[in-house]
């Protein structure tokens, strides 16, 4: 990274949302920009989850870029290698790669009010920046409880998106713990090799098949030829989706009946009553993510794997210990428990025009304006923003409406002129946050009689977004100057008063990081 380098647009991350961006950003004819990533090579979540067993949950054909399609995805629902090949021929394919800074994790970013930039410091060295925007995704940072007696487990730990394919599980003693998207993914790929498995289940998931399967060469040959028919198919995914959110959003009582289909798939593969039972949710479906398994039942019932009905609460050297008190002798762990979504460790290293952190702006709860700008942050968006989640369809409609609004948002400084920059209004972020919130009051995810990782820590939904992807298109397609103060030259005043809250933050931050 040169020395002192300067950039109009710097983009975190190169995941969907990163490497979206920066498409869009070659697209409105801007070049002066770089993509930094922490790890050595692009795709994000699909590069870091690479567990036995990882897929996505969203058809191939709906979960790609509209401007990027491939008419060569092998199945209807694709695997993580496949995914990720994708991002690395969208890296190709649109010349990124002398954007892309490797092994730059950002460290901290600080907004200087008086050159109106923000400065970035990185591993790899310091740059600043007109413009950030942060794509660095909820699902990034992997989240293990704090367990008692966990750091002095002999076995192997490790997190479903940190995966160790170096150790070898055949014959092993195995905890899987939690039931999420990835547990259920994981649970039947490693179960055939494990000599016992045992799963750790605080709340069990509501999970309908996975209609899977191969397609065929036939299909893949006219998706080539007649590209159109890959837009049709694709539309139709995505339409039927749309039709389902009035059930998630407004009318949480029809998903009964999905209920009822869930509970049939279950009793085909797990005829044991009392698994059943350990099974079968208390609360309506949808309220958590609905998963998607034909594998996962069947490999419950499997002799060699028990499932215990609460959470691991306690290790004493190699006996894992559920709250329920029941124990199991293990050599390994794996941990299927999540991310740090509503606590995102990037807010702890943004500090804004007022010297505060992001994380100490959003200690009430995430909110931004249109999901992307956050008041006091100015020229900072946010792809992947707060209530921007999706708990039936495709991120990369979202993303791709995000990325709309980034580029009216780089449209609108152009033309206002010289060193500008734009800071959402607190009335306006809280404005579209209430709006957002009243919403949510009457959805599954708020009434379905669940805790989910949609909430923050105050039991607010601070992620999903309570529509459909065409009202949040609608909402993102233009920036409304209305909604922010357009900063041209801070007084004197508040750039003292800023800088003396920069420099303790920097240094609160600084000192954090070196803990």
């Amino acid at each position: 990274m040169a020395e002192h380098e300067h950039v109009r647009v710097a983009v975190i991350g190169s995941g969907f949302g990163g490497l979206g961006a920066a498409v869009r950003l070659r697209r409105e004819g801007i070049t002066d920009f770089v993509v930094l990533e922490r790890a050595d090579s692009v795709g994000g979540t699909w590069r870091d989850n690479s567990y036995p067993g990882c897929a996505c949950d969203v058809p191939s054909h709906l979960y790609s870029f509209s401007f990027a399609p491939n008419p060569d995805w092998p199945r209807t629902f694709s695997g993580q290698g496949h995914i990720r090949a994708y991002l690395e021929h969208v890296t190709d394919l649109f010349g990124l790669r002398p954007h892309l800074r490797l092994d730059s994790e950002v460290k901290l970013m600080t907004w200087d009010g008086d050159s109106l930039r923000w400065n970035i410091e990185t591993t790899r060295g310091s740059l600043s920046a007109d413009v950030v925007v942060s794509a660095t995704g909820p699902l990034s940072d992997p989240k293990i409880p704090e367990i008692p007696g966990l750091e002095s487990f002999p076995g192997k730990v490790f997190h479903s998106a940190r995966w160790d394919h170096e150790y070898d599980l055949r014959g092993k003693r195995v905890a899987m713990v939690g039931t999420g998207a990835s547990a259920i993914q994981i649970v039947p790929a490693i179960q055939p090799q494990a000599g016992r498995l045992t799963l750790f289940q605080r709340t069990p998931p509501w999970v309908m098949p996975r209609v899977d399967r191969a397609i065929s060469g036939a299909e893949r040959w006219l998706h080539r030829r007649l590209p159109v028919t890959a837009r049709a198919r694709r539309g139709l995914l995505w339409g039927i989706r749309e039709l389902q959110v009035q059930a998630f959003t407004k009318r949480p009582d029809e998903l009964g009946l999905v209920e009822q289909l869930a509970k049939r798939n279950m009793a085909r593969a797990v005829k044991d009553p009392a698994l059943r039972a350990k099974l079968t949710p208390d609360y309506r479906i949808g309220c958590k993510r609905i998963l998607l398994s034909s594998a996962y039942y069947p490999a419950l019932a499997k002799p060699n794997v028990d499932v215990v009905a609460a959470g691991l609460s306690e290790i004493r050297g190699s006996t894992v210990i559920a709250s329920d008190g029941a124990e199991a002798e293990v050599d390994a762990i794996v941990f299927g428990t999540g991310f740090h979504v509503t606590d995102m460790p990037i807010a702890e290293r943004v500090v804004g025009a007022e010297g505060s952190t992001l994380a100490e702006s959003w200690k009430n709860g995430m909110r931004a304006l249109r999901g992307a700008s956050a008041a006091g942050f100015p020229n900072w968006m946010t792809i992947i923003g707060p209530n921007t989640g999706l708990g039936n369809s495709s991120m990369i409609l979202m993303i791709e409406s995000q990325l709309n609004y980034m580029a009216d948002y780089l449209r609108q400084l152009d033309v206002l002129g010289g060193r500008t920059a734009l800071d959402a209004r607190p009335a306006a972020v809280e404005s579209w946050n209430h709006k957002v919130q009243e919403r949510m009051k009457r959805t599954v995810w708020n009434t379905g009689g669940c805790t989910s990782w949609y909430l923050d820590a105050s039991g607010r939904n601070t992620t999903i977004w309570p529509g459909t992807t065409t009202e949040f298109r609608s909402a993102t397609r233009r920036v409304d100057l209305a909604e922010y103060e357009v900063i041209r030259k801070p007084s004197a005043q508040r750039t003292e008063k800023a800088a003396k809250g920069t420099k303790a933050a920097v240094a609160r931050t600084r000192s954090e990081a070196t803990a």
